[in-house]
């Protein structure tokens, strides 16, 4: 049996339709109906119950499916130990972060990955919004978060501190903030996310107060918003990763140095998560390794 076709059969399971398999595969719905439809003509069995409405798991066909998926995860894990005996991690690699993460933090390491590891394919997927590994076929995934929770599997890349910074300008205009509660008259700029429009938290010396914050602009990406800061359209709360070489070069201004600052939870970080599987492939562990490397070093 072709492993490439039982794969097809997962996908289509887990879309729920053929049109949705075929998107992850690029090629048209009908090749993958017939797959399915060589795969059950051979086994002499129906996987998938079609209508013109919908398609859904027969019983063979989910008793079928729970098991050939161990099956198909000892075969990469056979494969992978090995295509690792004396050789580089090797092979594509899709990774999803966020736009501003990807952005500000990988993309200025990809020069130095392929030159740590020339014969691995990164394809990166900068997104806003989640995105569903099993269904996209990711194999790693940044996120930015208290500690993730869930059925991924998640390791910590790097803690996150968050500054609530204003252009040079702006403070020339309004002065500095005698305290966090100043903002509660203060024009801000917020993110569209539920946690970040509404209020932001300070923390000092133990003590902690939640300030409620408004402002005429909300804005959805990071990036967007750091542009909104240095232009002087008000103060921003965003990741320190995203404001250590303006806050250093003085194009923002930490307004609030004494104080841990959050709109969710004061311990947050970046997270590598991978689906969970009996095993993580050599490429990936090669990126994950590289990428804790890389942010170490940039911190040091």
């Amino acid at each position: 049996m072709d492993t490439n076709a039982l794969r097809t059969l997962q996908l289509v399971a887990h879309h729920g339709s053929f049109a949705g398999a075929a998107r992850v595969l690029d090629i048209d719905p009908s090749s993958v109906s017939r797959i399915v439809a060589g795969v059950e003509a051979q086994l002499g069995l129906r996987l998938f119950q079609r209508s013109t409405r919908q398609l859904t798991v027969t019983e063979a066909g989910a008793l079928y499916l729970g098991r050939i998926g161990p099956l198909l995860d000892d075969l990469d894990l056979a494969r992978d130990a090995a295509a690792q005996v004396g050789a580089q991690p090797s092979g594509r690699v899709r990774l999803t972060a966020s736009v501003a993460f990807g952005q500000e933090v990988i993309v200025p390491r990809l020069a130095a990955l392929h030159d740590a590891l020339p014969e691995i394919e990164l394809e990166m997927l900068l997104s806003d919004q989640p995105v569903d590994l099993v269904a996209a076929q990711v194999d790693l995934a940044v996120r930015l978060a208290p500690a993730p929770k869930g059925d991924l599997i998640s390791t910590r890349l790097m803690t996150t501190r968050y500054r609530v910074v204003a252009s040079s300008a702006w403070v020339a205009q309004f002065g500095m903030p005698e305290g966090p509660e100043a903002l509660r008259d203060l024009a801000c700029l917020r993110m569209t996310l539920p946690e970040y429009r509404t209020e932001w938290r300070f923390r000092r010396n133990d003590a902690a107060v939640i300030v409620p914050v408004s402002g005429p602009f909300l804005i959805s990406n990071a990036l967007a918003l750091r542009a909104a800061a240095r232009d002087g359209l008000g103060p921003a709360l965003l990741a320190d990763w995203m404001t250590d070489d303006d806050v250093s070069q003085g194009t923002l201004i930490d307004l609030f140095p004494a104080h841990d600052v959050t709109a969710t939870a004061f311990d947050t970080g970046a997270w590598m998560l991978y689906p969970s599987r009996a095993y993580l492939p050599a490429k990936v562990r090669a990126v994950m390794d590289f990428l804790r490397r890389q942010v170490r070093l940039g911190r040091a």
